[in-house]
């Protein structure tokens, strides 16, 4: 809300230090707990603590009875059929993405979705097999179960007159999906229980969208040699997607043409009435399902003009009515696949909660994050132990459940019964239904994750450290293979951080004449730097990595070297003990130095001593005997670096944390300021600040707490009164504690006299 410009408000309190302000304000002793203490605290149960935790882990006891059948049952039954038909089809597809029998994405859209109904916070997710994970399962799956593992001699033409036991490789296939989303279920169970779904968040939105976008490549360059149906090896790792792009323009000739016409016009009119579904989708109640209509249709000419036998098209093929019985996963490749697993499950994810969120806010309500690490968990668990593969969201299909006007996971049950029909009944009827079909439909569902794209432009102007996480997370994933893409992108992104954090932003501040606001010198041009007194802002926290930054930056700011003065002021005073001896300066009583032959201001001469009588005068030979003002002129060949100040404030107010190095090297930045006679502040610190300095040794007799100010004001202003009279105790600050006390009006000075004494009373315009 913007204020009238003529709002003022004033504030009258005392300069407060670290110590006057714990005189005035008690403080509060933190008694940490014991760990008996937390360990009694979890395991003590009452009947709130056991219906909380129970509705924790089985969300639908709290939306279920909640559930308004009026209002939200049709909708629920429309966005089911709807979703339904359109998760049957990627099921489908997206089982060729995980090198697996087509029948096995049906029950991966079906199995999952059964647990996370009970477990699941998300009320419009669509549960089941998503692309990007859908192929990086199927490259664990092409790397454990290469199709040359399965060549067996024969009468076969092929290479080498061999040819490949389809049926003992697909069923080993299967066995490594089933056994991979078996493992990366139970990770995602343990971090889970661990609650420590906190490590998605190292996945930023650049990092996701750069990923997402290369895998939308994989996929693509994966089903354009479905669509053309040419042969190519299975390439695994560092790049294969460029391989697999070579073998396919060397096989170019071997297109099958009835494939690639029914490939490209699947692709052309899917992607044209998806179009028109976004354009018009405020006047379409419910968006046209193409993809149904283009399968109905492809099966039907498939079956009528018999396109295996007379084209050589490549068809489905079998898919057997009715569920295989469960399956345990085969524990001994868990060791080889562990890694793999680990980073598909993560993006699956991290994916699925970044969609669920979107919907959360969208439709007020809140998901949590660990509960889901436990549902999708439970979820792949289950689903792979009956044959289905890894699932999370899928972008499109959530869409349209979210779109047709789904309310709650009854949408995604009734979905789930959609598959569930396909599988039991009519799952045969699709078997004529050719491999391009499917390919097309994975290539046009793609178009959201290409127009990706379009954010490396506008992250760009908002933040380029951001956009290039995209571009090089986008193009490592593309080169180097999704998994260790997507380390590769992971660990740039937080390379990153830590050279922000090295190099931070740090700024001279100066005041706002007559406000207590303190802002970057270079950013107004009304702002005035303080005279002798310089105040430094460091925006990060202080710890081993950026400490000597901070140090460069702190010499560049006040303009010297506190070290190299000091040394200077060391030799200068030999040279002077020298000019000295020789009686060519003299010393006072007060010990103040005098050229003989110059009016300086910073030597006193002494009218009762001749000069004559010089070289009899005893030389000091301590520092602190020789008092010398540095910054006068000084005698002939003694050159002093100038220090212009006297007070350095270092503003705390961004500085989140500290480590044993920082507080140890920011002691000795004091105590070296300290020794050339320039007293260091620090403001706006933070409590749990000063308890890690405490704790690291950073006060002593020397460096007191007395340093320490709850706002830069407040230290400006000790400092103005400290010069004007030596001390804080004056008038001003008198009548304010006495105002403190009586709670009544007190008269104050005149004006002139208030401007005297201008740090004690806050007048603040906004």
């Amino acid at each position: 809300m913007d204020l009238p410009p003529d709002q003022n408000y004033c504030v009258a309190r005392p300069v407060y230090s670290k110590p006057s302000f714990e005189e005035d304000n008690e403080t509060k002793a933190r008694v940490p707990k014991t760990v008996r203490e937390r360990f009694k605290k979890s395991c003590s149960c009452s009947a709130k603590r056991a219906k909380d935790i129970t509705k924790g882990l089985l969300p639908i006891l709290d939306w279920l009875p909640k559930y308004k059948i009026k209002e939200w049952l049709l909708k629920d039954i429309i966005s089911g059929i709807s979703t339904g038909l359109v998760a049957t089809l990627q099921g489908l597809a997206y089982a060729l993405l995980a090198s697996v029998p087509p029948i096995y994405g049906l029950y991966a859209a079906f199995f999952q979705f059964l647990t996370y109904f009970f477990m699941g916070t998300s009320r419009h997710i669509s549960i089941g097999p998503f692309p990007v994970t859908s192929l990086m399962l199927g490259s664990i799956v092409l790397a454990m179960a290469p199709e040359e593992n399965f060549k067996i001699k024969g009468n076969s033409t092929g290479l080498n007159g061999t040819a490949v036991d389809i049926a003992a490789m697909n069923e080993y296939r299967v066995l490594v999906s089933n056994t991979a989303t078996v493992l990366m279920g139970i990770l995602l169970l343990i971090m889970g229980i661990l609650q420590i779904g906190f490590l998605v968040r190292y996945l930023s939105d650049p990092l996701v969208g750069g990923f997402t976008t290369a895998a939308a490549f994989h996929v693509v360059v994966s089903q354009v040699k479905l669509v053309l149906a040419v042969p190519t090896k299975n390439y695994n790792g560092v790049l294969s997607v460029i391989y697999t792009i070579i073998d396919i323009f060397r096989n170019i000739g071997k297109t099958n043409i009835a494939d690639l016409i029914a490939g490209l016009l699947t692709i052309i009119i899917v992607m044209s009435v998806k179009e028109v579904n976004d354009r018009f989708k405020h006047k379409i109640p419910v968006p046209i399902p193409i993809e149904l209509f283009v399968t109905i249709v492809a099966t039907g000419v498939s079956y009528a003009v018999d396109l295996e036998t007379k084209y050589h098209a490549s068809i489905v093929k079998d898919i057997p009515k009715g569920f295989l019985p469960p399956q345990p996963p085969d524990v001994s490749m868990f060791a080889d696949i562990i890694g793999s697993c680990f980073s598909t499950a993560v993006v699956g994810y991290a994916v699925a909660v970044s969609v669920a969120k979107v919907y959360s806010i969208k439709h007020n309500y809140q998901i949590d994050g660990n509960q889901e690490l436990v549902s999708f968990g439970v979820s792949n668990i289950f689903g792979g132990s009956f044959s289905g593969f890894f699932g999370c969201t899928a972008l499109s299909r959530s869409a349209v459940q979210e779109s047709t006007g789904g309310q709650t996971q009854i949408a995604g049950f009734l979905s789930a019964l959609i598959v569930f029909i396909v599988i039991v009944a009519l799952g045969n009827l699709l078997e004529p239904l050719q491999k391009s079909v499917l390919a097309a439909i994975v290539i046009a569902n793609l178009k959201g994750m290409f127009m990706q794209v379009l954010d490396v432009p506008r992250l760009w102007r908002q933040n380029k450290t951001d956009s290039i996480i995209w571009v090089v997370t986008c193009a490592a994933s593309i080169i180097l293979g999704l998994d260790l893409g997507l380390l590769a992108g992971l660990v740039f992104e937080l390379a990153t951080v830590v050279i922000r954090t090295q190099f931070p932003t740090c700024a001279a501040l100066g005041n706002v004449p007559g406000t207590d606001i303190y802002k970057n010198i270079k950013d107004y041009k009304n702002i005035e730097e303080l005279s002798g007194i310089k105040i430094f802002r460091c925006s990060a926290p202080i710890y081993f990595a950026n400490m000597d930054f901070f140090k460069d930056r702190l010499k560049a700011i006040v303009g010297f070297d506190a070290v190299r003065v000091f040394r200077k002021r060391n030799k200068a005073l030999k040279m002077i003990q020298k000019l000295i001896k020789k009686g060519k300066l003299r010393s006072t009583k007060n010990g103040v130095l005098t050229d003989l032959g110059v009016d300086n201001k910073a030597f006193e001469s002494d009218p009762e001593q001749d000069p004559e009588e010089a070289e009899d005068v005893d030389v000091p030979t301590k520092e602190v005997e020789i008092q010398v003002d540095w910054n006068s002129d000084l005698p002939l060949k003694v050159i002093v670096p100038k220090v212009t100040i006297h007070s350095l404030i270092i503003d705390f107010g961004a500085v989140s944390f500290l480590d044993v190095v920082s507080v140890k090297g920011l002691k000795l930045i004091v105590k070296e300021f300290m020794r050339i006679d320039v007293n260091v502040y620090i403001a706006g610190y933070d409590d749990e600040i000063i308890q890690k300095m405490e704790v690291c040794g950073f006060f002593d007799d020397t460096v007191k707490k007395d340093i320490l100010f709850l706002t830069i004001h407040d230290a400006v202003l000790f400092i103005r009164m400290k010069a004007s009279y030596g001390n804080v105790e004056d008038p001003i600050f008198e009548k304010i504690s006495l105002m403190k006390e009586s709670k009544e009006p007190l008269s104050f000075p005149e004006t002139d006299e208030l401007e005297d004494h201008q740090g004690a009373i806050y007048k603040l315009a906004s």
